[in-house]
């Protein structure tokens, strides 16, 4: 009995240092200013129009969530951190759409079985630390024949270079945790959902990210607003040498991806995985 209170005592203190490291920053501003259409590339590709209920998983602050009510969803968001879902609502009222935002772990969803339409998640539940749990809960509360959509940062993509980058600069993750870029890996995907689903579609594509005029000026802005980047420098505080290395490194991986032209322009791979809920 105590090895099962100690597992989840463990999970618990797991699930708060997630949540407290999503409201580090501005993770609003982030998704907001560098990739504001990657909600409404999701919700087209899902098909999402009036009546659907939709459930948007690990949400933030609404990047999907927020355009799947405009196209006339009865939307559901829902994510770990509630400074996130905060934030989700006043940009609901700003665009004058109603969405429910519950606060939940994307492992232990609080939904009955087969409870919505579509369930999407963009760039959000692959930060879920138990991708088999997170994986198995989509599938749980989506109805059988009900769409299942998803956009991932890919392992080879500029994002997930970035958290390759700075793996070896960060705490060494707890047990049965996996790297948040496998789930843009198609086999990945393909294992995760297994026979859960049917006609399943996954394509790779960028979106264009021109925020960014030098490769400090992206180092510092993720220094300062991406949680999991203020982390990782979070954990060196103290050791001015590794610090200045994760600098360099970051930098380095910006002036890799820009674009040629000297713009700063990078283009940012993604997976776009949409299918039919098997059943």
């Amino acid at each position: 009995m105590s090895g099962t209170t100690d597992a989840v005592e463990a999970d618990r203190a797991l699930k708060s240092r997630h949540r407290a490291m999503w409201a580090l920053g501005d993770y609003p501003a982030v998704a907001a200013e560098l990739i504001p259409e990657l909600g409404r590339r999701l919700v087209d590709a899902c098909s999402v129009g009036p009546g659907q209920r939709v459930l948007d998983v690990a949400a933030g602050s609404g990047n999907a969530a927020i355009p799947a009510a405009l196209a006339g969803a009865e939307v559901t968001a829902c994510d770990l951190t509630p400074e996130l879902l905060a934030a989700g609502r006043q940009s609901a009222e700003r665009a004058g759409v109603s969405v429910e935002w519950r606060e939940a772990d994307a492992e232990d969803l609080p939904f009955a079985d087969g409870a919505f339409d579509t369930v999407m998640s963009c760039v959000g539940v692959m930060f879920a630390p138990h991708h088999e749990a997170a994986a198995a809960e989509l599938l749980r509360v989506c109805r059988p024949g009900g769409t299942i959509g998803l956009i991932d940062w890919t392992p080879e993509g500029f994002v997930g270079r970035m958290f390759a980058t700075m793996r070896p600069y960060a705490p060494p993750p707890p047990p049965g945790a996996s790297p948040p870029p496998l789930w843009g890996s198609e086999d990945h995907v393909r294992t995760l959902l297994g026979t859960g689903v049917t006609d399943m579609g996954m394509r790779r594509e960028t979106v264009r990210v021109e925020a960014f005029p030098s490769p400090e000026s992206f180092r510092d802005y993720f220094r300062a607003n991406y949680g999991p980047t203020i982390a990782v420098y979070g954990h060196l505080s103290g050791d001015a040498d590794r610090t200045a290395a994760l600098d360099r490194e970051l930098a380095d991986l910006a002036r890799h991806h820009a674009d040629p032209s000297g713009s700063g322009a990078m283009e940012w791979e993604y997976l776009l995985v949409v299918a039919r809920r098997s059943g």
